[in-house]
């Protein structure tokens, strides 16, 4: 498990608005994280009714498979961020439990480097989704068929900015923890065996 990016992650010990800023964004991504596991049990919960209404009285539930497949992208966006801070993304914490054994500060900028890519690609997937956003909302672009269900598309296109812009958040707040990570492990690894900070 990661020790910069998961729950068990030094609190910032540099100034007392990073940890206040790291308690605020903890709360976001754990709010939009609990909003998508709701909307999971209540996809689960329409399924069941359109199998139940479709087998037993031989009436479905109209655009469940529309709703699913926008709940689907809303769901991975609502909880990325929360994924990410418990260090739970892919990655491979055998080589990155290896070299922080040889080197720590090399280890913390491998981190860095990480949220680095990691926040160059956000940037380009916000400047892409913003205006599909706007234009979903200026068109009031819809899902499904008209006279059978209709559903519009713009609060799944919100949801992806807004779980973009918590990860973004998250992954600037694990940067600047690698950073500091990256310096007190230069001044460990200076300190030797005398243990000074």
């Amino acid at each position: 498990m990661s020790t910069l990016n998961n729950q068990d992650a030094p609190a910032f010990r540099t100034h007392p608005l990073l940890s206040r800023v790291q308690g605020w964004a903890d709360k976001l991504t754990l709010g939009l994280n609990v909003i998508g596991t709701l909307l999971i049990v209540a996809i689960m919960v329409l399924v069941n009714a359109d199998v139940i209404g479709r087998g037993v009285f031989n009436s479905p539930i109209s655009g469940v498979p529309e709703m699913v497949s926008m709940s689907i992208v809303a769901i991975v966006f609502l909880q990325v961020a929360q994924t990410f801070r418990r260090g739970r993304l892919t990655r491979t914490e055998a080589v990155l439990g290896w070299v922080e054994k040889k080197s720590i500060r090399f280890r913390a900028f491998l981190e860095l480097l990480f949220c680095a890519g990691a926040i160059l690609i956000l940037f380009q997937l916000l400047y892409a989704s913003y205006p599909l956003f706007k234009k979903s909302w200026v068109r009031n672009t819809y899902e499904g068929t008209i006279g059978d269900f209709t559903a519009p598309i713009w609060p799944v296109k919100l949801v992806i900015l807004i779980g973009c812009a918590a990860l973004l958040l998250q992954l600037t707040l694990s940067a600047v923890g690698a950073l500091q990570s990256f310096w007190q492990g230069n001044l460990l690894e200076k300190g030797g065996s005398s243990g000074r900070l």
